[in-house]
Formats: C-alpha cells, sequence, structure tokens
C-alpha cells in the first residue's frame, strides 16, 4: 500500500533540541523538480518558491575554505564582480589559511580601513607599532582603525577571519595580503 503523498511536498517540520516544531522549506529547483516527478503538479506557494530562486541573484551560498582557495582568501569585497552577491564598497572579509611562518611581505602603511581579526585555529601575531599582539586562542581578535600601520605572522598553521571596512582598492602585495 502506498502512503499518503504530502500536500506540500517542499516542506517539512523539524523539532529543534529544545522540542520546538521548526517548519523549513526545500530552495534547491533540484529538490523540487525531483520532488514534481514524484508527487506530480506543484502547489502554488512551490511554484512562487521556483520564481523567487531563478529571478533573485543576491542569495549566494558557498563554504568558506573552498571559495577562499580561489581568491587568496577574499569571500566578499570590492574586488568581486559587481553582479556577484559578494560585491561590496562597504566592507572586505576574508577567510585566511595560512602556513605555519607565513607571514606578510611588507607592511600595511597608510591604513585607511578599520579591521577585525579572529582567530578561527592556530597561533597568530598581529604587528602593530610599537605592540605586538598574539592571537592563542580560538575567538581571539584584535581590532584596529584607520590610520594603524600592520603585519602579520603565523606562528603555527592558521586560520584567521578577517573583516575590513571600508572595502578599497590599493593594499594587494603580491601573491599574499
Amino acid at each position: 500500500m502506498l502512503a499518503a503523498q504530502p500536500a506540500h511536498p517542499v516542506s517539512f517540520t523539524r523539532r529543534t533540541a529544545h522540542g520546538a516544531r521548526r517548519r523549513h522549506m526545500h530552495r534547491s529547483a533540484a529538490v523540487l523538480t525531483h520532488r514534481q516527478r514524484r508527487f506530480g503538479s506543484l502547489t502554488a506557494s512551490t511554484r512562487r518558491l521556483l520564481a523567487f530562486d531563478r529571478v533573485n541573484d543576491s542569495v549566494y551560498v558557498g563554504n568558506a575554505g573552498k571559495d577562499a582557495a580561489l581568491d587568496r582568501g577574499w569571500l566578499l569585497g570590492h574586488f568581486k564582480d559587481p553582479g556577484d552577491p559578494r560585491h561590496s564598497e562597504a566592507l572586505e572579509i576574508k577567510w585566511g589559511v595560512h602556513p605555519r611562518a607565513d607571514e606578510r611581505a611588507q607592511w600595511v602603511r597608510g591604513e585607511e580601513r578599520t579591521a577585525l581579526l579572529v582567530l578561527i585555529s592556530g597561533r597568530f601575531r598581529v604587528e602593530l607599532p610599537g605592540r605586538s599582539v598574539l592571537l592563542a586562542e580560538q575567538g581571539d581578535y584584535v581590532v584596529w582603525g584607520r590610520g594603524v600601520d600592520h603585519s602579520w605572522f603565523a606562528e603555527e598553521e592558521s586560520v584567521v577571519l578577517t573583516v575590513r571596512w571600508p572595502s578599497v582598492p590599493g593594499y594587494a602585495v603580491g601573491e599574499t595580503d
């Protein structure tokens, strides 16, 4: 005997860790196409979801480790194509994967941006004028503002998340940044 077919083939409920019910929607056209073949015609709300996914180019889903490897670590900023949702003049985000003893080729001088650097893993040293900051525990971070020159050194293999604002050209150094 066949099981009852769901009334809405693209939604399902799941209990959270605290027991609350949460409704989830499948947003992938591939999943919906498979479900359409399996369960028959789509409902009006499902057609709206499909139309939204086809015309909305303002969503990007990726993996920081994989995407970062394609653009020297940069995930978001002015250097992405203007049609890409990761294009931003407001800020830059970098997933930096640094081997042991990796260092910036030269100091950033005349800094015009504010920066936040968060240690994900490893040991990472940020050099600032008259001060050296060691990020040693996951979640350690340092923030510096406009006019603060800086450099860095990976004491161990490290992963760091950098957020800088605004996103302005002119700071890339050779193959590292």
